[in-house]
């Protein structure tokens, strides 16, 4: 048996950024209990080098649309990176979770060939085909942030667990 594009993609990216959504708000009460601001983990890193939550969090949505939405063919939705607060990040899911649930699995299946470049015209330019886009490069680089933004809450106190972040399955 083989796995469709579209199954190997959607529904994971749905998945974990359903999960992120209610870390994200278990982090906004965490801050509530403890009364302290809740830009304090906004901000929070795991090392100075490293970027805040509020970022992690921009790029595991940047990356749920553009792997996608460049399988499919389509237009990646462009947002402005904008968000301050809690309720910011969880609209930026939202809008995600909206355009993921307009992909139809006929876009985006038998994309496994298609030739996806990343960093047109720099030296840093790199082809791959559309299954090593997904597998090799989008699913890690998504998987990563998510990961990061959970560790962050995590190592500042707030109380999730590993059934926290894989969500509903």
């Amino acid at each position: 048996m083989t796995l469709s594009m579209y199954s190997t993609s959607i529904p994971v990216f749905q998945q974990m950024l359903n999960a992120l959504k209610e870390v994200l708000t278990k982090a906004e009460a965490h801050a509530a209990d403890k009364h302290f601001e809740p830009q304090a983990l906004l901000q929070a890193r795991l090392f100075p080098d490293m970027f805040p939550l509020l970022r992690q969090v921009q790029i595991a949505a940047d990356f749920a649309k553009s792997v996608p939405a460049r399988l499919a063919g389509v237009e990646v939705p462009a947002y402005e990176d904008s968000e301050q607060t809690f309720a910011d990040l969880q609209a930026r899911i939202d809008k995600t979770l909206t355009f993921l649930a307009g992909l139809r699995p006929a876009q985006i299946d038998g994309s496994e060939a298609l030739e996806v470049v990343l960093r047109p015209g720099t030296p840093k330019e790199k082809k791959l085909s559309g299954q090593t886009y997904l597998v090799g490069y989008g699913l890690p680089q998504f998987f990563f942030h998510v990961t990061t933004a959970y560790d962050i809450l995590r190592h500042n106190g707030v109380e999730i667990g590993k059934r926290d972040f894989m969500g509903v399955y």
